[in-house]
């Protein structure tokens, strides 16, 4: 069993890690780098309903594998139109493929959590301990986006052949997938291929009627009252909305952000500017060598202190940047990239394994949603926009012609030091405020139980 839900992962997150660190650069290139920030803050906006409401009907149906599986199908389908439209419009508009991406996500984001109340529950049902195996299952997820990421970095497809390279001083590296579309065609790809395995996923318990199902008894009202009425859930909750933000920001501008190096004459020609995505990909390759601390840490220091070490992380990912660059500084960017792996794992990982542990019965799938909806719903979407704003005051998009070659590139340039100094702090506020206001109750377990 934890063999075949580390393949779900593995092409869950394949999904996303084909276009997710790179969009920003298909954007930009496609006339639409001023809104990088609202597409990013598009996975807030549908995070706020369709998580948490197809969480609550796994719950009520008790088939959250299907449900999976649904989604996943459609997602791809509405992928590929937006493949498409981005292979026949070089200019892309944002009044059409802004709410063909709002459908993809609508359909994408809910499988995050149903991925997990599936996995949670099979997990059990096959006897394993959810908070030392799930780990080792959700590694996998990594490994899948990371794979992602290498390829459409290293792929192009010219005059009817596929190819790799990581140069950018040849006429094919301008044709890599993570310039344009073929991003799109690759997720869609992994989509379909990723509904097929779940609809092919054992059952996740009995069927459970509308009658019997504990959860088809309780309001929303009430299951909100239950999550909320508890002091340290809800002050956990509300610090998820802080640092859901926190994502959003390194996966919308890291890359256009390492690759507007290319545009400074001293940085043309260095490996890391012309590759960001796949240095970005040692951010993943971090989180997986980093993810089976997460159990261990929780036991060892509970909630409060591995959450602050999260938020820490990110602050200090966000000043590596802001300080960073290609020649001198590559050591800067290295770290920022290394940091991540305690900077998610000790937030999102961490999050879901205790929201699963302190969730009331029968409300498993609704509190996993719920989740979703605070970080990457309301979170990451008034933050994203926010911190858009931010970048955009002190960088622009600009045709670039780079030295050695007559192919001119968009590029985000301008003084990127000071929003990344501004996104530190702001990390480092939040995990000052979280120590001071989370304090876990007396009749509460301090440590996740193994």
């Amino acid at each position: 069993m934890k063999a075949r839900l580390s393949l779900l992962y593995f092409l869950q997150f394949s999904v996303w890690g084909c276009y997710l660190t790179c969009f920003g650069q298909f954007l930009g290139a496609g006339g639409l780098g001023g809104d990088i920030a609202w597409f990013y803050a598009a996975i807030g906006l549908v995070s706020i309903l369709t998580p948490s409401l197809l969480g609550r009907l796994a719950d009520q149906t008790g088939r959250p594998e299907l449900l999976l599986g649904t989604c996943h199908l459609a997602a791809a389908v509405v992928m590929f139109a937006m493949w498409q439209y981005g292979m026949t419009h070089p200019q892309l508009e944002f009044k059409i493929f802004y709410p063909l991406y709002l459908l993809f996500l609508s359909l994408y984001m809910p499988t995050m959590a149903l991925a997990n109340t599936s996995t949670f529950g099979l997990l059990t049902q096959a006897g394993h301990n959810t908070v030392t195996s799930f780990p080792t299952v959700r590694v996998w997820g990594t490994v899948g986006f990371v794979a992602a990421m290498w390829f459409v970095n290293s792929a192009y497809w010219h005059n009817g052949s596929l190819g790799f390279t990581l140069s950018d001083n040849m006429d094919t590296g301008r044709l890599r997938f993570q310039y344009n579309a073929m991003q799109l065609l690759c997720s869609g790809v992994m989509g379909l291929v990723t509904s097929i395995y779940a609809f092919s996923l054992p059952r996740v318990g009995a069927k459970i009627s509308k009658a019997k199902s504990p959860a088809a008894k309780v309001s929303l009202a009430a299951s909100l009252k239950a999550m909320f009425g508890k002091r340290e859930i809800a002050v956990f909750l509300i610090f998820v909305i802080f640092s859901g933000v926190c994502l959003q920001i390194s996966n919308g501008f890291a890359t256009p952000f390492i690759t507007h190096f290319s545009g400074i004459k001293e940085f043309t020609d260095s490996l890391a500017s012309g590759n960001a995505t796949m240095l970005f990909s040692l951010s993943q390759i971090s989180e997986a060598a980093c993810i089976l601390l997460v159990g261990i840490s929780l036991k060892w220091k509970g909630i409060r202190w591995v959450y602050a070490i999260g938020l820490l992380a990110w602050s200090l990912r966000f000043l590596m940047l802001g300080t960073g660059d290609p020649a001198a500084g590559l050591w800067l960017l290295i770290g920022s990239m290394l940091v991540y792996g305690l900077a998610f794992n000790f937030i999102t990982i961490a999050g879901h394994l205790y929201i699963q542990q302190v969730a009331p019965a029968g409300m498993k799938g609704f509190a996993q949603g719920l989740m979703m909806f605070m970080s990457n719903g309301v979170g990451a979407t008034f933050g994203t926009i926010a911190a858009g704003a931010i970048v955009n005051k002190w960088c622009q998009w600009q045709t670039v012609t780079l030295p050695g070659s007559d192919t001119p590139m968009r590029l985000f340039m301008g003084n990127w030091e000071v929003p990344w100094l501004i996104f530190a702090a702001y990390a480092f506020v939040v995990m000052l405020a979280w120590l001071v206001f989370f304090r876990q109750d007396s009749h509460s377990t301090s440590h996740i139980q193994g």
